[in-house]
């Protein structure tokens, strides 16, 4: 069975609502391909690697979180940027990207996954255009919850906890996936007891310890690996697609 560009592109925008959003790019279809679709490829990020990948798999589409295009960026199609187009449009695929859309759709996105997999639901929202989420939360301390996360995912985890945490139990825990580090004061704000993100910028050590509120690092694509196969797994079985996965490991 075969659809549209179209009625796979308003599939997208129908479930994720990308006009709701203020994105740091263009969410949507970014690069046209053939007009006629049959299987999807979703992967996290639109790597020359996932691309290559895709055309083995003899993908029409692939629907990524992190696209090629950005707000402030160069134009120029040189290098890297010339060698993933070439290879999308000599093998006719199209490339659809929904950034902040997906992290924050309530079932699928990637805070949904994530707080699935880590066993943690939310019962509010926080930070800008409500993206951050926070639930209740049953650890005997923030290394337990640290401990928790990294089994979870599969990965280290970097842990930056004030004095006195180990003693302290974990009642409420917020999470924003990718790099999320910005809301950590919105998150304590909210009443966490800790925040659970992708990445840590420097002055969010000195933050944690002077807050009384830990902080867990748990990677960039390791916490945002989730929500594009949900969701391109979810529109492709309503479309009658075809749809593959494909993981390109990043420690990042």
């Amino acid at each position: 069975m075969s659809i549209s560009r179209t009625q796979l592109l308003q599939a997208f925008d129908g479930l994720l609502q990308p006009e709701r959003f203020k994105d740091y790019g263009p969410n949507g279809l970014q690069v046209e391909g053939k007009a006629e679709i049959q299987r999807v490829v979703s992967g996290v990020t639109a790597s020359r690697a996932l691309i290559e990948a895709a055309i083995a798999a003899q993908a029409d589409a692939i629907f990524v979180h992190h696209g090629l295009f950005w707000r402030g960026q160069d134009g120029r199609i040189t290098g890297w940027m010339k060698q993933r187009l070439q290879l999308l449009l000599v093998h006719d695929i199209n490339l659809l990207a929904y950034h902040l859309p997906l992290d924050a759709h309530a079932d699928l996105g990637n805070n949904a996954q994530l707080g699935r997999v880590l066993g943690l639901a939310a019962d509010a929202r926080f930070g800008e255009q409500d993206l951050g989420c926070i639930g209740p939360a049953m650890f005997a301390s923030s290394q337990a919850l640290a401990d928790h996360v990294a089994q979870a995912l599969g990965r280290h985890v970097t842990l930056v906890q004030p004095a006195g945490a180990a003693a302290q139990p974990i009642r409420r825990v917020a999470w924003c996936t990718g790099g999320a580090q910005g809301y950590f004061e919105s998150a304590v704000a909210a009443g966490a007891d800790a925040f659970i993100t992708g990445e840590i910028s420097e002055p969010q050590a000195h933050l944690a310890r002077e807050m009384g509120v830990s902080f867990i690092a748990a990677g960039h694509h390791a916490t945002e690996r989730y929500g594009a196969p949900a969701v391109a797994s979810h529109v492709a079985a309503q479309l009658g697609l075809a749809h593959q996965f494909i993981e390109i490991d990043n420690p990042a």
